[in-house]
């Protein structure tokens, strides 16, 4: 089924499709070797309002659709993903819970900062001990007077370096924990008993980086619970809430990267048939690029159908992690395949598909593994 397009969307998408043809995609392995993103960048970003695709335009957003953001998102990964990271989790994960469940005051103070890109927001609810098992997090909360008191640790923090505020998953109730006991707070740079670490080193993404947060005795206002004081032990359900749509998010990076692979493999297929290779040497080459197509058909069909569900409304969760699992699954199996018919010249750092190979390797660990949404995936079918 295709999806309806208003023509504001449109000059939209085909802004982005230039910016990345134009700005981001000529300086992609520049960005991966500096792991820096200019500023100039992030203006354009700002510029077309790529800050708040999804946040109301009552507050300054562009109030987009899932599936039309689903569409942005195919666009800016086909070049290095670090710029997708930059934008993508303070549209989504970082601000969602406010937009969800946030009070009139919440989002009337933060969301308009955000759309602008004046302010980032990160998500911070990965511990050492809690990675994509969310109900294991141990960084806890006590209410002081007007005041909760946070202790613990956060890590792989997503644009923590960037962010001015975020949204901190604590355990509030030690007894009760992801079933009545788990707060959303949010929690802004610069408060007292609030540090940043070291940026981490990682194998992929280098210009998206990713930080510990340490929370020592940090004090936060009352106010700063998303939701208000009502909302205390709700914040399980808010982070649930705010992964679904991100797991579509991180499908439609993995989509977007795998579309780009394929191209590239297309034009080095020409290449080779351009020096003289027989049709018949790149048989197999040409069978695995059929492959390529195919998956990339079917992880496409499955994202769009389900991010066009969340738009009606429909409850996702299951179908969200099937789409996490089979698109990035699907990315890196292109990308695999794509280093194959390459061969040594795909192995060569400062090529594109090597960059691509190592990216993707992360959207199955980014947002939850294949693994934990396989256990989503099962415990509600068993549930039925």
């Amino acid at each position: 089924m295709e999806v309806t397009l208003t023509d504001d969307f449109k000059k939209l998408r085909s802004s982005v499709r230039e910016l990345v043809i134009n700005t981001l995609d000529p300086i992609s392995l520049e960005v991966e070797k500096s792991s820096l993103i200019p500023e100039y960048v992030v203006d354009e970003l700002r510029h077309l309002g790529l800050f708040g695709m999804p946040i109301p335009k009552t507050y300054g957003g562009l109030g987009l659709t899932t599936i039309e953001e689903i569409l942005i998102y195919e666009e800016l990964t086909r070049t290095n993903g670090s710029y997708r990271s930059r934008i993508g989790t303070s549209n989504g994960i970082g601000s969602m819970g406010i937009v969800y469940d946030g009070t009139a005051a919440q989002k009337s103070h933060y969301l308009p900062r955000i759309a602008s890109g004046e302010w980032t927001s990160a998500f911070a609810l990965t511990e050492p001990d809690a990675g994509s098992d969310a109900g294991n997090i141990r960084t806890t909360a006590v209410l002081e007077g007007d005041h909760w008191v946070l202790n613990g640790n956060k890590i792989f923090i997503t644009n923590a370096d960037t962010a001015q505020l975020f949204t901190t998953i604590v355990v509030t109730d030690e007894e009760k924990r992801n079933r009545g006991g788990v707060t959303a707070f949010i929690v802004e740079k610069g408060v007292p008993g609030f540090s940043i670490g070291a940026t981490d080193i990682k194998m992929g993404l280098k210009g998206s980086h990713t930080h510990e947060l340490v929370f020592k005795d940090c004090r936060v206002p009352k106010d700063n619970v998303i939701g208000g004081m009502d909302m205390v032990g709700q914040g399980f359900k808010t982070a649930m809430r705010v992964l679904d749509k991100g797991r579509l998010t991180m499908g439609a990076c993995a989509v977007g990267a795998a579309q780009r692979v394929m191209e590239l493999t297309i034009e080095h297929i020409h290449r080779k048939l351009a020096s003289g290779t027989s049709k018949g040497d790149l048989q197999t080459a040409q069978f695995l690029l059929a492959d390529m197509a195919t998956r990339i058909y079917a992880a496409r069909q499955m994202l769009h159908h389900t991010a066009r569900m969340k738009d009606s409304g429909d409850n996702v969760t299951r179908q969200s992690s099937m789409v996490k699992v089979f698109c990035t699954e699907t990315a890196s199996l292109v990308a695999d395949w794509a280093m194959d018919i390459f061969e040594e010249d795909g192995c060569l750092t400062g090529n594109q598909v090597e960059m691509f190979l190592r990216d993707v390797r992360l959207y199955r660990i980014y947002e939850g593994t294949s693994e934990i949404q396989r256990l989503i995936i099962s415990r509600d079918l068993l549930s039925q």
